[in-house]
């Protein structure tokens, strides 16, 4: 039998949402995409522009609704998947309505396929062309293995020049682990340190908000954002709102990590200009760790792109 999740406390819909996905513990990205799709649903399945409520929809608009995305749409295997599991999440864990049809969707089959691999030289194309932080980053991720959000929420503590390793905390599926630092990457990441350095006593001296943490860490240690240690190491040049308070009308500023959206597009504009009829220009080759004495990027270690909004 499933163990009961408490009740909810929020009125509003993707309130409730929000509450069930982080009572769960699933990951920040996890929620944002739970409702986006939720809310896609909810736009899509207006008639005549009066929204209806989720519970009083069914099977026929959900089967619509992902025909909508297969047919119309176009989307891959892997969004459409996305998508059915944020339906389910948001009929079973939050709106607590059991759906035995939906057992029976068939999920689209991921088909397999070969990998595009960049050369040596397509690699050192990509990377001469970047300059700043940007460059920076993408030689740690291609040197280290790093998936692009790990890379974006570098923290200070967990960069060790003396045993020349970096900590990834939290990654996928909360977990933690150890990958090695390329010694060529140190003496730029020191000076980067420096840059952080300067905008953290910036921001101290002008009495702005610290950084997020994880969890509950403030309520034990209430200076700990404040902290040099737990400083971004590619830090945002603006605030912005704390996600993990936002949604409950809180307005806490606080400093995040260097944009991933910016890099993302910087990357697709250096890699279409260079190699315009390659096709992994929408991708980022990263080193898998047990390959990364020859830097040989594996299936399992290309970062993949988010299917953008309506």
């Amino acid at each position: 039998m499933k163990p009961r999740s408490p009740p909810l406390q929020s009125t509003r819909l993707l309130d409730q949402v929000r509450e069930r996905v982080r009572y769960l513990h699933y990951s920040l990205s996890t929620e944002k995409t739970y409702l986006y799709w939720v809310r896609f649903f909810i736009r899509w399945s207006a008639n005549g522009g009066v929204m209806r409520h989720p519970r009083d929809m069914g099977a026929p608009e959900v089967e619509a609704f992902l025909t909508m995305l297969a047919t119309e749409r176009r989307v891959s295997a892997s969004t459409h998947n996305q998508a059915l599991s944020a339906l389910l999440f948001l009929y079973r864990e939050v709106l607590s309505v059991e759906l035995p049809w939906l057992d029976g969707v068939n999920r689209p089959a991921q088909k397999k396929r070969l990998p595009s691999v960049l050369t040596k030289d397509e690699v050192a194309g990509l990377l001469a062309h970047m300059d700043g932080q940007t460059a920076l980053i993408a030689r740690l991720l291609y040197g280290t293995g790093m998936r692009l959000m790990e890379g974006m929420r570098l923290r200070i503590k967990d960069v060790d020049f003396d045993r020349h390793v970096i900590i990834v905390r939290d990654a996928k599926g909360g977990k933690d682990r150890v990958v090695m630092l390329p010694r060529s990457l140190a003496p730029a990441l020191r000076l980067q340190m420096l840059a952080a350095r300067a905008q953290w006593e910036a921001d101290r001296q002008a009495q702005r908000g610290g950084v997020e943490t994880p969890h509950a860490l403030e309520q034990k240690y209430p200076q700990v954002g404040h902290t040099w240690g737990w400083f971004w190491m590619f830090p945002s040049p603006t605030l912005s709102i704390d996600p993990a308070v936002a949604w409950s009308g809180a307005t806490i500023c606080v400093k995040t990590g260097f944009s991933a959206r910016s890099k993302r597009r910087c990357r697709w504009r250096v890699f279409a200009s260079l190699y315009p009829s390659t096709p992994c220009a929408t991708v980022l080759p990263r080193t898998c760790c047990k390959l990364a004495p020859t830097f040989a990027p594996c299936k399992s270690c290309w970062a993949t792109v988010m299917y953008p909004p309506p």
